[in-house]
């Protein structure tokens, strides 16, 4: 698998996309936000950071880059997409995926690990996910509180869109386990067609033992394995 890593002014999540996915041995490398050919990646990372230093409002600069035209054709062809917070900003004022992402509900930046699981197991990032796993991935955002209008909640649910939602440590999604207010406990969403993930917690962070945890890898392995590499 080939992965581009996509770089705007202000992202610092980059180096580690690049060193999850190499330690899974992707050939993982870096595309400057000014570039408009992705390298023939089968992957398109959107990483965390502060993309133009969230001026205006989070993703909002980043989405006009020439970069992005390369990332829609990509998806359009069917090609995967992972926007990882700052990089789910993006994806959604891009309108690559619905919805919003606000000020956290508590107005503080909150950075600490989180339990997520898998709403659903069709897409190329959740068909590796055994049904009830409970994964550990971080979190670093003061703008995760993820919103969308009923109509387009009511179409999420039914068409199994949402990805991932934020639950206990034993896999129950309460109000108790939602770090930053996101309706319905949402901490990622997909595209219609399920090849565009945008989520907030950060699976590159939980990728080796010495980062606490490796739970984020089987998120990337799903993707491997949905393009023929064995995970």
């Amino acid at each position: 698998m080939r992965a581009a890593v996509v770089v705007f002014p202000g992202s610092w999540s980059d180096g580690d996309c690049l060193f999850a996915l190499e330690r899974l041995g992707v050939d993982a490398y870096r595309v400057w936000h000014r570039e408009t050919d992705l390298g023939g990646a089968d992957l398109v990372v959107l990483p965390g950071g502060f993309s133009y230093g969230d001026y205006l409002r989070c993703g909002a600069i980043a989405r006009f880059s020439p970069v992005m035209q390369a990332v829609g054709t990509h998806a359009d062809a069917g090609g995967l997409v992972i926007g990882i917070c700052n990089g789910f900003q993006i994806l959604c004022e891009a309108g690559m995926l619905p919805g919003v992402l606000m000020r956290n509900a508590s107005l503080q930046f909150r950075c600490q690990p989180v339990h997520l699981i898998a709403a659903e197991h069709g897409s190329p990032f959740t068909a590796g996910i055994e049904p009830g796993r409970v994964l550990q991935v971080p979190i670093s955002h003061g703008e995760g509180n993820y919103f969308a209008d009923a109509a387009t909640l009511e179409a999420l649910e039914s068409q199994r869109r949402v990805a991932f939602r934020y639950c206990t440590a034993d896999g129950l999604v309460t109000p108790e386990a939602n770090p930053n207010g996101s309706v319905a406990n949402i901490a990622g969403v997909l595209n219609a067609e399920g090849n565009v993930l945008g989520m907030m917690p950060h699976p590159e962070r939980a990728a080796a033992p010495l980062l606490g945890g490796e739970d984020g890898n089987v998120i990337w392995q799903s993707a491997l394995a949905r393009v023929g590499v064995p995970a």
